[in-house]
């Protein structure tokens, strides 16, 4: 770290003296230069103007987009970006699975996600599954790179970034307060207050959200949530004449959830009849989740042309997801995801934990997955821009990152007997009986970009460094005190280089033609020797803006020479997280996107957005894998729960005093097992909202979720189909001030 921070402060005074020896050139950059370069240290985009002039696909998911709809759910909030796919899970998207151009999307884990430029999963390098993920509701944009964040972002470079933007300190006083009420006893309550001044500014936040669910559990038991988040941010700034311009920036966040949220799911039959009942033998399950922040960034403005931002960050999350593991009949026991995709084969099995049987030699086994995260670090991104010959504009940027992160597994399990229905304690399990180890890694990474821009080329070379060292000390199942002696330990080390390079060509701002190629990366996990994920990816698109027309076409593919896939109990997997090798895969497609207003003057406008995603996603090489969401693999089998087709649709109608909004979202079916003998069909779900300003500084929002009230299957994973949100109508006010 010591020798990190000296290497940061010699290059900020070399750069400092050369400036200081030659005349700084007076011209001042012009508006585009700067939007392209110097954007705020939080964001990776900033806004819609450098996502469209990208050598890459990018997307700028701004404040007003989010606000159409208010959604809470960040599928659908992603619905309308073309190349994203993802499958639901508990309806509500507590724990999306996202996937970027057809990498895996079990638990996000093969993307890069980041709140405010930071790597927010739990432990990104060594347990990525994201069983914590950023709440949209309080977030001020969201931006997705797509293939184009293999140099500045990673480990995972294959598919691209997420970056979540929260609420910004306001440049003077304001707030808002906000709240609604709906279906399932589902409410909101969102507040916001800052202000700003030259040297100071302040933002302090508050977010609710709870629910008692839609799906139907016993004596009318609570099956929903309750998450409660405060932010809060405190900048100070030097004045402005100051001779070198500084801000240093607090953040403070803490998350709680409680989520009465299973694993279990239903066989085809009973999904057949009843989409939304839970079987009573998962009444135990509880999701008990807590999560904080700390980030201090600094940013050092030594010219209009060299800037220096630095972050120190902490995360820490723990949580402990109680819920059924295994069912025991007649003294045999069967995991959870066995027993409801083979009912036939276990048929006493089924009638247990529906509550039919006594608990005569029949048990429920309900483990404790009870663990602790860190993820911490130091990152620095240095920024210098510069004019050339004949007008032409350079960029460098160099990012340096020291980062530390742990999952630390300390599970048992409980036993429970049930009568009919009626859930009794039978044994406490011992503490660490169900895993007892620390997984960790220590890494650097590093990449330089350079940016050449001359008229209407573009070019971006590139490279990225990452050096990871993977750990593993396991303490045993019978060792809750964690004794040394019988400690067992692993390691893998593993560094790599990541080069690639983007090219955009705009013709008259009208039309730009852009593509680029790059090496896409994942790390391997712990074992020694094991190998990391790699692939060689390319995309070739073209951008159209002609009056209110915006259109933009891309053709992407990622070649795998040695694909992983991961143990996760999430996909009907041990949960070991332990990587497994998936060896060659090809996944290439296509992504559409077109904006216009169909109607625009002075009293309406009728903006209208259509998005379509193309993917063909399949492996090239057999074996046989012991998760349910792959199976028995042969060469030529599509990647499951990657649909080839997906559509999404919106038109609104927006007047000064009112606003409608209409959103259509088709998903195509896609297979849950590689040989495609099973399947999720196809579905199209509308939402609409709507929006009435009753003064300057009040407004009432409703909106309906499943305008049809279409019952429809996201997943069987973890273990068994699972419904999409039904029909749910939500309605409050906001006042701004």
């Amino acid at each position: 770290m010591k020798k990190i921070l000296y290497t940061l402060t010699l290059i900020s005074s070399l750069l400092l003296n050369s400036q200081s020896q030659e005349q700084i050139q007076t011209r001042i950059d012009s508006i585009t230069a700067l939007d392209e370069v110097i954007i705020k240290s939080n964001t990776i985009l900033g806004n819609k103007f450098v996502a469209r002039n990208r050598t890459g696909a990018a997307y700028y998911l701004s404040t007003d987009e989010l606000a159409d709809f208010n959604y809470t759910d960040i599928n659908r909030a992603l619905n309308k970006i073309a190349g994203i796919n993802f499958y639901e899970e508990d309806g509500f998207g507590l724990r999306p699975n996202i996937s970027i151009r057809g990498t895996s999307p079990e638990r996000s884990s093969k993307i890069a996600i980041m709140e405010d430029g930071i790597l927010i999963s739990p432990a990104p390098y060594s347990a990525s599954s994201a069983y914590y993920f950023p709440s949209v509701a309080r977030m001020q944009a969201v931006e997705v790179l797509k293939g184009s964040s293999q140099i500045q972002y990673g480990p995972y470079t294959t598919g691209g970034a997420i970056n979540f933007v929260s609420t910004e300190i306001p440049k003077s006083f304001q707030g808002k307060i906000s709240s609604s009420y709906g279906s399932f006893n589902s409410g909101q309550t969102y507040s916001t207050i800052g202000s700003s001044n030259e040297n100071f500014g302040y933002m302090i936040e508050f977010l609710n959200y709870n629910s008692n669910g839609f799906k139907d559990l016993g004596e009318k038991l609570n099956t929903g949530f309750d998450i409660n988040e405060i932010t809060s941010k405190v900048r100070f700034n030097s004045s402005k004449d100051a001779t070198i311009n500084q801000s240093l920036e607090l953040k403070f966040h803490y998350y709680d959830e409680v989520s009465n949220e299973t694993y279990l799911g239903l066989t085809d039959s009973d999904f057949k009849k009843t989409p939304f009942h839970r079987y009573i033998g998962s009444g135990k399950d509880k999701m008990d989740a807590e999560h904080t922040q700390y980030l201090i960034t600094h940013e050092i403005k030594i010219s209009e042309k060299f800037n220096i931002t630095s972050t120190l960050y902490h995360n820490g999350f723990k949580r402990n997801w109680y819920k059924l593991d295994d069912i025991v009949h007649n003294g045999k026991s069967q995991k959870i995801s066995k027993v409801i995709s083979n009912p036939d084969i276990y048929p006493g099995h089924i009638a247990f934990v529906k509550g039919e049987l006594s608990e005569a030699n029949n048990f429920l086994k309900v483990k404790a997955n009870n663990r602790e995260y860190v993820s911490q670090g130091i990152q620095t991104k240095i920024d210098y821009h510069w004019y050339g010959k004949n007008n032409s504009f350079n960029d460098l940027e160099i990012g340096l990152r020291l980062h530390y992160d742990e999952e630390d597994r300390f599970q048992w399990e409980d036993i429970y007997t049930m009568n009919y229905g009626v859930i009794t304690i039978d044994k406490y399990g011992e503490k660490g009986s169900q895993g007892n180890r620390v997984s960790s890694a220590n890494s650097f990474a590093s990449y330089v970009m350079y940016k050449y821009k001359h008229k209407g080329f573009t070019i971006t070379p590139g490279i990225r460094y990452e050096s990871i060292k993977l750990e593993r000390d396991d303490w045993g199942k019978s060792n809750p005190s964690r004794n040394k002696s019988d400690l067992s330990s692993r390691e893998n080390n593993v560094s790599v280089l990541i080069p690639g390079i983007g090219v955009n060509y705009n013709l008259k701002n009208k039309v730009s033609i852009f593509g680029g190629i790059h090496k896409g990366y994942s790390p391997p996990g712990n074992s020694d020797g094991q190998k990391a994920e790699q692939s060689l990816n390319t995309e070739l698109g073209a951008r159209l803006s002609v009056n209110n027309v915006n259109s933009e076409i891309i053709f992407f593919q990622n070649n795998y020479s040695n694909l992983l896939g991961n143990d996760l109990a999430a996909t009907g997997g041990f949960g070991e997280l332990d990587p497994f090798n998936a060896g060659k895969a090809l996944v290439n497609g296509l992504e559409f996107l077109l904006r216009t207003n169909l109607l625009e003057n002075n009293k309406v406008s009728v903006p209208f957005s259509l998005s379509y995603t193309l993917t063909n996603a399949k492996f090239l090489s057999d074996f046989g894998s012991t998760q349910d969401i792959w199976g028995e693999v042969s060469d030529g089998d599509r990647i499951p729960y990657i649909p080839k087709h997906q559509l999404n649709s919106s038109i609104s109608f927006q007047a000064d005093k009112y606003e409608i909004n209409l959103s259509g979202n088709y998903n195509g079916k896609f297979s849950t097992i590689a040989n495609g003998s099973v399947e999720i069909p196809s579905y199209l779900i509308f939402d609409i909202s709507f929006r009435y300003n009753l003064s300057s500084d009040i407004t009432f929002r409703s909106k309906i979720l499943n305008l049809f009230d279409k019952d429809y299957a996201v997943s069987r994973v973890p273990a068994g189909l699972r419904p999409g949100h039904p029909f749910g109508i939500y309605a409050g006010f906001e006042y701004r001030f």
